[in-house]
């Protein structure tokens, strides 16, 4: 039972470890696109992380700084960027893929949204 314990430990703290972390930089309101504001936040990928299939309802312009990561949208082929390479979603896209492509190494990219104010960055898409 404790080896069980253990082991079911270990696979959550492995599993929270894989999560993404985002972090907001700045919100800024688009006085000239009236209800639309500006956001921007980095997102660290640790080794092996991902994220679930999901939508922005934003156009969101995203540029890699560390490391590489996968991008698709439905309807798109996946494509992995390294640092300086940039991807693009739009307020219709689905983000598919959206993950590390490293098991060993992490990975951080930048992302700038222009969306509809006080709605969720991210919308899971089942």
């Amino acid at each position: 039972m404790k080896k069980i314990l253990l082991l079911t430990c270990l696979l959550a703290g492995t599993a929270m470890a894989q999560q993404a972390k985002v972090t907001p930089l700045i919100s800024k309101n688009l006085t000239d696109l009236p209800g639309k504001e500006g956001l921007m936040i980095t997102v660290d990928y640790p080794p092996g992380a991902s994220d679930p299939i999901h939508r922005h309802n934003a156009h969101g312009f995203i540029y890699v700084l560390e490391g590489s990561v996968v991008m698709q949208v439905k309807g798109s082929k996946e494509t992995t960027l390294t640092p300086g390479q940039t991807f693009y979603e739009g307020p219709d896209d689905i983000h598919i893929v959206g993950r590390n492509a490293s098991k060993t190494k992490p990975a951080k990219f930048l992302v700038f949204l222009i969306k509809d104010k006080d709605t969720p960055v991210l919308i899971p898409v089942k």
